[in-house]
């Protein structure tokens, strides 16, 4: 019998994983990770995951499921691995991706290192819509989910070989409707529960305003431009804005206009029309492959640079010595925004993926000089 360790966030799809796990005939532990100081309030329209009512549900479940449940502390590991990153992201002008960083360094990092240390268990299950299955030569294959709606795959990219040896994904194989029916079926708690909205950390959605507090960020007005270099507008801080934002740009221009360009070296947005923000070349670092051998000669591969964007076909190629990696696509790509992930797949599997990259090295140097707090976080 496997000791698996579910991730139960409060949320019908976690609920429907432990349920899963349990009725395959597992040992299961339930864990609520405790992973920032939203834990201490309460999330009114309960779609939080991380607020006090989410723990609460977690809980029923797991007395509903009759399984062992535990509430583990993760916010050291959170703000190291997730938070900073997060902000010193947006100082520098970027878009960063929350949820790629909590898969590789908590749920499957920390989390799983906990699992084996205090529970004694084999595996982490989690309600991620995802598949996974070993193939002939022994590794570990990420799968999209059979649900193309609600697959996370693109969030799972950065997964190691031995993290996904020991990752379960229940869902893999369910739609969302399906995962209800089984909710309703069991008189699961929380069968009838909203999905989660957002970013965990900042409920309310006010990425400046997480700036302020958690960084200590100051907004300074600058000006918006236009390609050319002409004034349109101002802004009252650069900080937060991503590429191809369209809304709460305080400017009317008689068109629609979208941020094309965030420089916090200079304070300066600026606007282009949507054609503006298409290209066929995207440049990558941090490049990971989920079989953990990277290929060393151009290959084949369909893209993904936003969770719900389509796939584009594309020839991918080591560059700078493999340090940096160049997606060519074969149509154009629109608002590929820096700090954000592009994703390879090969039909259903996912292969791997990286962060794109726009001289984020010349930015990043001014800005973290500006933030203490940016330095420490990179």
């Amino acid at each position: 019998m496997t000791r698996t360790l579910v991730a139960m966030s409060g949320g019908v799809d976690s609920s429907v994983a432990a349920a899963m796990i349990v009725e395959h005939g597992h040992d299961v532990v339930g864990v609520w990770m405790r992973l920032h100081d939203v834990a201490d309030s309460v999330s009114e329209f309960k779609k939080s995951c991380c607020s006090l009512d989410a723990a609460e549900d977690a809980r029923r479940v797991a007395a509903e499921l009759e399984i062992p449940f535990y509430i583990l502390n993760l916010e050291a590991e959170f703000d190291d691995g997730v938070l900073a990153p997060f902000l010193a992201a947006y100082l520098d002008g970027q878009t960063p991706s929350p949820c790629i960083d909590c898969n590789t360094t908590v749920k499957f990092g920390a989390l799983l290192g906990q699992a084996r240390h205090l529970y004694g268990c084999e595996a982490v299950a989690t309600g991620h819509y995802a598949r996974r299955e070993i193939g002939p030569d022994g590794h570990a294959r990420l799968l999209r989910a059979r649900d193309d709606d609600k697959d996370q795959t693109y969030f799972l990219y950065g997964l190691r070989q031995d993290q996904l040896d020991d990752a379960r994904f229940p869902l893999g194989e369910l739609t969302k409707p399906e995962v209800r029916d089984v909710a309703w079926s069991l008189g699961l708690a929380t069968a009838e529960k909203p999905e989660s909205q957002g970013i965990c950390f900042i409920p309310n959605g006010d990425v400046q305003g997480a700036l302020r507090s958690r960084a200590g960020w100051a907004p300074e007005p600058g000006p918006i431009l236009d390609l050319e270099g002409a004034k349109l507008g101002e802004h009252h801080g650069a900080a937060g804005f991503t590429i191809g934002q369209r809304q709460g740009l305080g400017v009317a221009l008689g068109e629609p206009r979208y941020v094309s360009r965030v420089d916090p070296r200079t304070n300066t947005i600026t606007l282009a029309r949507r054609e503006d923000l298409e290209t066929r070349s995207i440049e990558l670092d941090d490049v990971r492959f989920v079989a953990g051998d990277r290929p060393t000669e151009p290959f084949r591969a369909q893209l993904r640079v936003r969770h719900r964007g389509a796939l584009v076909a594309a020839t991918v190629r080591p560059s700078d010595g493999a340090r940096r990696w160049t997606a060519e696509t074969d149509a154009p790509v629109w608002a590929a925004a820096p700090g954000q992930a592009a994703v390879f797949y090969d039909g259903e599997e996912c292969l791997g993926g990286g962060r794109i990259v726009a001289g984020a090295e010349e930015i990043g140097e001014v800005t973290s000089a500006r933030h203490p707090r940016a330095t420490a976080a990179a």
